[in-house]
């Protein structure tokens, strides 16, 4: 049998007008919004691809029969939960369950997001229980576990900037590994002085 050691998961929302991005889509707009998001997508699986591991998609609504996410790299999945906390801590269980040592999960908003940050995540991992990487706002862009740890999922306020605090408080006392500090994209500010996304902005 193959040991299956690492898996990457991806949360991404099913792209449509109106639903992505809406902090974003109160400055931009829902079209402009649509299209960074779009764009953020494609960069996320660029990275994902060249990882050295498996890569699951965790669609928010349905899933996709004819997307980006169509190359044999994928597996694709939707997230089951009545919230971002239960859908993550579902998705960890199904991946654990078949069978993987180490699993790593990435939202799909952040640019500055690198293939070398998540394999240098699942690097950490060989060592410390868990890996964090800190968002500027507060959350956190990536999160890896060697195991389920069902607290770090539970009775946290969700897009707040206490989700990294109480996260943290949570894996104690754990050994934890901390990336470098990201900023994921929400809102304008975000983007607005970022060259990658000023041919969205000058339209």
């Amino acid at each position: 049998m193959v040991e299956k050691n690492n898996a990457l998961l991806i949360f991404t929302r099913n792209p449509e007008l109106g639903k992505v991005k809406t902090r974003l889509a109160k400055t931009v707009g829902n079209e402009k919004a649509l299209g960074i998001y779009l764009f953020l997508l494609k960069h996320t699986q660029q990275i994902a691809k060249k990882i050295n591991g498996d890569v699951f998609v965790f669609y928010s609504e349905e899933i996709a029969e004819d997307d980006i996410w169509n190359d044999g790299k994928f597996s694709k999945k939707i997230q089951k939960g009545n919230n971002l906390g239960e859908r993550m801590k579902n998705a960890f269980e199904e991946i654990f369950r078949l069978g993987y040592k180490k699993a790593v999960i990435i939202g799909s908003d952040l640019y500055d997001l690198t293939t070398q940050h998540i394999d240098d995540a699942f690097q950490k991992l060989e060592i410390n229980d868990a890996v964090v990487g800190p968002a500027q706002d507060g959350g956190y862009y990536l999160l890896g576990l060697k195991q389920l740890h069902p607290t770090v999922f539970q009775q946290k306020k969700w897009g707040t900037n206490t989700v990294l605090r109480d996260t943290l408080q949570s894996l104690h006392p754990l050994d934890v590994a901390l990336l470098e500090e990201r900023n994921d994209v929400d809102v304008y500010d975000d983007i607005k002085e970022h060259p990658a996304f000023q041919k969205f902005l000058s339209k």
